[in-house]
């Protein structure tokens, strides 16, 4: 009877549900077999998610859009309505009864999502950022809530239908969400964008930690009341009674148990899992106190220790739960979006609150930096970057719809909102904000063109502390000069690993990295020594030289991208020389053995495009200090830019007291001049066509002619000497004849803008191109030099483009022994 009851009203419209039953052989059981329907659909619900985020990912990728971008929109995408099929994509694969289980598995997806945020966030940021970040900050959350209470009186007008919405608690969860900024998905666009170590990345991850800061608090504070109203009181209490005993409480026995455990590398992921579990007990704690179970999970991942144990912790979950569970929540949202519907007779009216939302932090931020000094441009760019939005938003908006304290209607637009907020941003910062373009002025800043009172600037990069001593060598000599001063960039280059450590690095303020070396110290591993080890070596050659200035960085990317950090980052520095350590470094025996395969990749992504001259040093262990000991150094010229360059930098070399230079010119003569007529010189430059020869050559003569009559006739430390050469044969003589005179150092350019054919067919045999000919020469093991050496690639004519096929260690050691 009640069956039919119910289908009589269905008949009728009256009501709208199902019916169902399946009865189980067992007698006690009236379900149906979970294993059977359940499980197949709830793992084709995540495979149709997932497959549809990282095909929107994959499209989005040339417009550095985050995850949670593509994660949205793929949730757009399956909500389309295809009249064919007469239902959305996902209604397909998704039956009524498995609602209840794709929406557990995406909220505890979110729960893992935000304890991840958790493990992220540095607090200490806050605690210590300046003024001008607080500044910022506060005025981007105080006026965009302003403008939300106007918004969404424009809102409850038009599109709420009924004034059941018109609340005090619709108001203030509408403009909380516009308050917010996503400081996960800022670290992640400014990644992306190459610009996370600039001046305007450093502000705007500070900016957004704060802001990221407040939203919290205010979301701890306020969702309880608006969600419950008075009876929140007691939720807002209770909650802020578990956060001081997670921290008081919990959070020391925890850590030293964790942290034990960690630098004894005992753990398993059984063991992990417990952390997992404690993740859930802290979410159910909070959702019981009528806060959500969302707060839980970002306590629990605040209270854990940073360091190795964060960056283990992520690499061994971060898969299932970033690539699989939280891409649900963000689809769900999506899902329940309907966007023909929201924008059919009110595309105007949406569009015009999109701007206006989109407005308030931008119009806050140039207020707010203007009392700074920050160019209006650059003030625009930061104000974009405020709204950009992230999970949190996303989830007050979703209180809203199923606490119905806001409208469908409302939801949606807020939920495009959103949307538009944050995919907007990469385009137009990428658009805007281009560092390369402030530094065109400075495009000739080499060494060779600098005076000889100029300071020069000088980003050394280094993997480890046994490349930190080498490089401290190349910087001693150049330091000789007292008219003139030397500005050090050490750039420590870390291989990210995991989200968490790349966030914890980029909220270092500039100045504050001596400060938290010791998180680096937790986070970092190097091949045998520590980051604080790398940092000492820099401070202690700038306390002993009056006349030097060194700034300590830290870039930490993929090592597939962290070419283009270096960039940045030597533009906004305007360097005019950045040294780079070889992928090969010196054994016990005297040869060179690879150490880091991806430092050659690094290498050579930065010669084919860098905005400054490009040193690097080969490193034979020769780490006596100049003060102890006289340095040899033989600099050997044949012609071009990036011999030119060389010969500057060891005629800088020359003035230091403890160095002794002796310059070799090779003239090619006979069959070695002959002239490469495909347009291509050994070095392959990509505007080695365009070089005029007989420019060069004048060139050549002039600087040598120069620094013949300055240096060589009036310094008794300083040789010339020159060579002739008919062949390729010869040039492996004359390197003979010169390394039994023994020196510390050798020092030649690459070998842009010679056009020389011998040159060039021997460059098709080099082992590693990016050292030249020369250079590839003297840094082989068959060659038997126990000399380091630098090779030098001058700015301003091309980078260099490297061929796939090289020949192998065996074909040059033939070449030799011919």
């Amino acid at each position: 009877m009640e069956a039919d009851r119910i289908q009589q009203l269905q008949n009728e419209g009256l009501i709208s549900c199902f019916w169902n039953r399946v009865d189980n052989p067992g007698a006690i059981w009236n379900s149906e077999n979970v294993l059977i329907f359940y499980l197949p659909s709830l793992v084709l619900q995540i495979l149709l998610v997932v497959f549809a985020t990282r095909l929107m990912f994959w499209i989005l990728r040339p417009l550095h859009q985050p995850h949670f971008v593509a994660e949205l929109l793929a949730g757009f995408m399956l909500n389309i309505y295809v009249p064919i099929l007469n239902s959305t994509l996902f209604g397909i694969a998704l039956q009524i009864k498995g609602l209840l289980g794709f929406a557990s598995i995406a909220q505890f997806g979110v729960i893992y999502y935000v304890f991840v945020t958790g493990l992220e966030m540095n607090l200490d940021t806050v605690s210590r950022a300046k003024q001008k970040a607080s500044t910022i900050a506060i005025a981007g959350t105080l006026f965009p809530m302003i403008v939300g209470f106007v918004t969404y009186i424009i809102v409850g007008k038009t599109l709420v239908k009924n004034g059941e919405f018109n609340t005090v608690s619709a108001y203030f969860l509408w403009s909380l969400t516009i308050s917010m900024t996503s400081f996960p998905v800022v670290a992640d666009i400014l990644s992306a964008l190459k610009i996370l170590y600039t001046g305007l990345g450093r502000v705007a991850l500070t900016a957004a930690t704060i802001n990221d800061f407040i939203n919290w608090a205010m979301f701890i504070f306020l969702i309880p009341l608006i969600v419950n109203g008075k009876r929140g009181i007691l939720s807002v209490l209770s909650t802020i009674v578990f956060v001081l005993f997670c921290h008081y409480v919990l959070r020391p026995p925890l850590n030293k148990i964790l942290i034990r455990k960690t630098n004894q590398n005992d753990w398993d992921l059984y063991e992990l899992s417990y952390v997992i579990v404690g993740v859930v007990a802290c979410a159910t704690v909070t959702e019981f106190l009528g806060t959500h179970s969302v707060v839980g999970a970002l306590v629990f991942g605040l209270i854990l220790p940073r360091g190795k144990f964060a960056e283990m912790l992520i690499e061994q979950l971060d898969g299932i739960g970033s690539g699989y569970l939280a891409p649900l929540f963000f689809a769900s949202i999506g899902l329940r979006t309907d966007v023909l519907a929201a924008l059919k007779g009110n595309f105007i009216l949406v569009i015009f609150i999109m701007i206006m939302m989109i407005s308030a932090k931008i119009f806050s931020t140039i207020v707010a930096t203007h009392f700074y000094g920050m160019p209006v441009r650059d003030s625009i760019a930061l104000g974009m970057l405020m709204n950009t939005k992230g999970v949190l938003s996303l989830i007050i908006v979703n209180i809203g719809w199923e606490r119905k304290v806001i409208s469908k209607e409302a939801f949606t637009v807020m939920v495009l909102s959103i949307f538009f907020m944050t995919v907007i941003v990469a385009p137009i910062i990428n658009a805007m904000y281009k560092p390369r373009l402030t530094y065109e002025q400075n495009k000739l800043r080499t060494i060779e063109n600098l005076k000889s009172d100029s300071e020069i600037r000088v980003m050394v990069c280094v993997h480890n502390a046994r490349q930190a001593n080498g490089m401290i060598n190349i910087l001693e000599a150049c330091n000789g000069v007292n008219v003139s001063h030397l500005r050090v960039f050490a750039l420590q280059l870390v291989e990210l690993k995991g989200r968490s450590a790349a966030l914890m690095v980029a909220q270092l303020d500039q100045q504050q990295q001596q400060k938290e070396s010791q998180i680096l110290d937790q986070s970092l591993e190097t091949d045998s020594y520590s980051s604080n080890h790398i940092t000492n070596v820099f401070e202690e050659y700038s306390s002993n030289n009056a006349n030097t200035l060194v700034e300590n960085l830290v870039a930490m990317s993929s090592y597939s991208t962290i070419h283009r950090d270096i960039y940045n980052l030597a533009l906004e520095k305007e360097a005019s020389l950045v040294l780079l350590p070889f992928h090969k470094q010196s054994t016990v025996e005297g040869s060179l053995e690879v150490a880091e395969g991806a430092v050659k990749d690094i290498n050579r992504n930065l010669m084919q495009d860098v905005p400054c001259s490009v040193g690097i040093f080969v490193d034979r262990g020769h780490h006596a200090a100049l003060s102890k000991i006289k340095m040899h150094v033989i600099m050997i010229f044949i012609g071009g830019p990036d011999d030119r360059e060389a010969l500057a930098i060891a005629w800088r070399m020359s003035k230091h007291p403890w160095t002794r230079l002796t310059m070799v010119r090779i003239f090619l003569r006979g069959k070695a001049a002959e002239v490469d007529s495909s347009g291509h010189n050994e070095a392959q430059g990509l505007l080695s066509a365009v070089l005029d020869s007989g420019k060069q050559k004048e060139l050549d003569e002039e600087y040598v002619g120069s620094f013949r009559l300055k240096a060589v006739n009036n310094e008794d430390t300083i040789t010339y000497a020159e060579r002739e050469v008919h062949a390729g044969e010869d040039i492996l003589k004359v390197l003979n004849e010169l390394d039994k005179l023994g020196c510390d150092l050798y020092i030649l350019g690459h070998g842009k803008g010679r056009n020389s054919m011998v040159l060039s067919n021997l460059f098709e045999w080099a082992d590693c191109p990016e050292l030249g000919v020369i250079g590839d020469m003297l840094a082989s093991d068959s060659f038997g030099s126990n000399s380091s050496i630098l090779v030098v690639q001058q700015y301003g004519f091309g980078g260099v483009e490297f061929s796939t096929s090289h020949s192998s260690n065996e074909d040059l050691e033939s070449l030799s022994q011919r």
